[in-house]
């Protein structure tokens, strides 16, 4: 071609290289090729026009695939698309490989891409190698594959911002791996950096740049386009002012990849690399790739960082510390929220200063486990402390409490019904000088009292509906005692239920762990929440197939004096284990509650027949008190002595000054036999007069005496 002479036909100069010419119209379904471009194909070197099924029968179907990939990147990113493609004869056999350059675009109406582009043939591998043998990029292709799923997987199980970053920094790309890391990310118009990896600490000069800063990643986040630079020279050219800043660092290339979510940036993520990266398609797709499922994770993390430390918050200002030490009471508490959803449900406990250097126990479960639950316990807890501060009685505390929750929760002033909800709780107010401890409950679990010995007994207390239900209800109180070196425990019902169980076997499980621990309060209250929620809970499974999780409140309270350790020395009054009871003229129900007591206090008592004599016995001198008298009956009962000569004593008192007498009833009598069965079972009984009144009393021996025997 001689100078001045008109250039050739760019069909022309294409055809003498070899190129091939084609156009595809995702709209239309067609591609047009000319001769080379057939040839190239497999297909006579004539031009044509081929449909998209005809023309995807001479590629290799993952190759197919990948086209489509590549496609959307390079649209997505304003690129060529260049993707290395195996032709296939009508046998499914590579009969070459070739090389496809297209600049693609995108018609958001009819949705179609339009793509006109370039095919040329490149050396490898050998024509007639199988397609289902690995060619080119098969192998690269399975292990990016791979590689994504491993990711993908790694990033999602990350539950917090820096586990997001350890991930990324411990990634490893097929092909390629990057020796530096660093994921920007955006406040306010200033650029920061929320982690790298492979600089020093104090190696990150680029925070708090302006985002209108001439720096890759600042680019990445105005424009929302990744950013390749594949050599120094490149980025000396592009970036001439902050590239003195990147020299030292000795990298060959970079990629500067933006972070989106809902299609807002969220910041950038830039990998460099040690030697030189061209950045073709492929690994364009990869890093894309990876980009995207950083950004969800570093999503999601942040979101969840900010609802922990919302809820731990809120939990800190709803949930009290328990305040100063109280002469003569350790106490310790635990609260673990559920394990799904809001960690601030309807649980709660609190400890209540009173005049006179008393105080309050209080805890309970609002309905519910959202924040209208939260919200209503934060104000009944308000609210008792209020009652309880005026100097009112437990029973007055939980009786305005319930009217108050009740006005909160059903009709207001507009008649319409709000979303209903009741609460459980129990109240004990406790005279840390005398062990007293007066208790009301509103339908929630009875408080529990390990004895310095280790024995477990749950006290059964009276109590009224649970607050919020009926405004009127009434809350009686119970009166028990606590004496030195014994713990009493208040919980909610999630320290039973969670993990399957109902309340009978949660609570046994529970009563293992409060009469076998050895260590101070707060081992035990670690052991119990433990036993719930650690390893060893999935070894004692509950009846039910799902485990069930809930909200637990935990208050435990020792009275000093004595070892609240349990395995340590025991003195010898500590020996004795003791328990009390009133049974009121209205309470004929709580006779049952004193046999199942009595059996509690003797679970290691080795004569089975003694023990259901000692029930026996209790039932009926409790009944007749209650049926020859017009006075409440007091029960005391005790176990004594060293394992082996152990002694037990039960009296029960009544204020009548008619003393009881021994009768003969006949076999048709229905009464008359009370004493003549004490006789008979007890190892030794009398009748004791009092100032007011008089009391009853029997006792039975682990190893009979010789003239009790006779």
């Amino acid at each position: 071609m001689r100078t001045g002479e008109p250039l050739p036909a760019v069909e022309e100069v294409l055809a003498s290289l070899a190129t091939g010419l084609w156009h595809w119209s995702t709209a239309a379904g067609l591609v047009t090729v000319d001769a080379e471009a057939a040839r190239l194909l497999g297909l006579p070197a004539e031009a044509t026009v081929l449909t998209e099924v005809r023309a995807r029968a001479r590629i290799h179907p993952v190759d197919w695939n990948e086209i489509t990939g590549v496609i959307q990147l390079a649209v997505a990113e304003g690129t060529l698309a260049e993707v290395r493609i195996r032709i296939v004869d009508d046998h499914g056999r590579v009969v070459r490989v070739v090389r496809s350059r297209s600049k693609p675009s995108f018609d958001p109406v009819k949705k179609a891409y339009e793509l006109t582009g370039t095919l040329q043939e490149v050396t490898e591998p050998r024509p007639g190698t199988p397609s289902d043998r690995t060619a080119v990029t098969g192998d690269w292709r399975r292990s990016r594959e791979a590689f994504l799923l491993d990711a993908g997987r790694a990033l999602a199980e990350a539950r917090s911002t820096e586990e997001v970053l350890r991930v990324a920094a411990g990634l490893s790309m097929p092909g390629f791996a990057p020796d530096g890391l660093t994921v920007f990310g955006v406040e306010g118009d200033r650029l920061t950096i929320t982690g790298h990896h492979g600089q020093r600490p104090d190696d990150a000069p680029f925070t708090q740049l302006s985002l209108r800063t001439d720096y890759p990643a600042a680019e990445a986040i105005r424009t929302g386009r990744a950013v390749y630079l594949s050599s120094p020279e490149q980025y000396r050219e592009r970036y001439p002012l902050i590239w003195p800043q990147i020299a030292h660092y000795g990298r060959q290339s970079w990629a500067y990849l933006p972070l989106t979510v809902g299609g807002r940036p969220m910041g950038a993520w830039m990998a460099a690399f040690a030697y030189p990266v061209a950045f073709t398609p492929d690994e364009r797709s990869v890093l894309t790739t990876v980009a995207r499922m950083l950004a969800q994770a570093l999503s999601r993390a942040g979101a969840a960082e900010v609802q922990r430390e919302l809820t731990d918050g809120l939990q800190r200002t709803m949930l009290p510390t328990l305040g100063p030490e109280i002469p003569g009471m350790t106490l310790t508490a635990r609260y673990i929220p559920t394990g799904g959803g809001l960690q601030v449900g309807g649980d709660w406990y609190d400890m209540i200063p009173l005049p006179g250097g008393r105080f309050a126990l209080v805890i309970g479960d609002v309905q519910g486990h959202d924040v209208r639950a939260a919200g209503l316990m934060g104000q009944l807890r308000i609210a008792l402390r209020a009652y309880a501060a005026e100097g009112h009685r437990p029973d007055a505390v939980l009786s305005r409490a319930s009217r108050f929750l009740y006005g909160l929760t059903h009709t207001d002033e507009s008649g319409t019904v709000p979303d209903l909800r009741f609460a459980t709780c129990l109240y004990v107010e406790v005279d840390p000088v005398t062990g007293v401890l007066e208790a009301a409950r509103a339908g929630h679990l009875d408080p529990v009292v390990r004895l310095a010995d280790g024995t477990v007994l749950g006290r059964a207390t009276a109590g009224g509906l649970p607050l919020g239900i009926d405004p009127d209800s009434d809350y009686p109180i119970t009166r028990l005692g606590l004496e030195p070196g014994e713990t009493l425990m208040m919980c909610t019902d999630g320290l039973l239920e969670t993990g399957g169980h109902d309340l009978d076997t949660g609570w046994r499980r529970v009563r293992n762990i409060l009469e076998s621990h050895e260590g101070g309060l707060e081992e035990l209250a670690d052991a119990l929440v433990q036993a719930v929620h650690g390893p060893s809970s999935h070894h004692t499974p509950g009846p039910f197939t799902d485990r069930r999780e809930d909200d637990i409140a935990l208050l435990l309270v020792c009275r000093q004096g004595g070892s609240c350790e349990l395995g340590a020395s025991v003195p010898l009054w500590a020996s004795v284990r003791r328990t009390m009871m009133t049974v009121a003229q209205t309470e004929p129900e709580r006779v049952s509650e004193a046999r199942r007591e009595v059996r509690e206090l003797l679970h290691d008592w080795p004569s089975e027949d003694q023990v259901d004599s000692a029930v026996l016995l209790v039932s009926e001198t409790l009944t007749n008190v209650l049926v020859h008298t017009d006075t409440d009956a007091l029960l005391v009962v005790e176990v004594t002595g060293d394992p082996g000569e152990r002694r037990m004593r039960f009296e029960v008192t009544d204020s009548s000054d008619d003393l009881p007498h021994k009768r003969r009833p006949g076999e048709l009598a229905s009464s008359g036999r009370g004493l003549v069965l004490i006789e008979l079972l007890a190892d030794g009984w009398g009748v004791a007069p009092r100032g007011e009144g008089k009391s009853i009393w029997f006792e039975l021996y682990e190893s009979r005496p010789a003239a009790a025997a006779g």
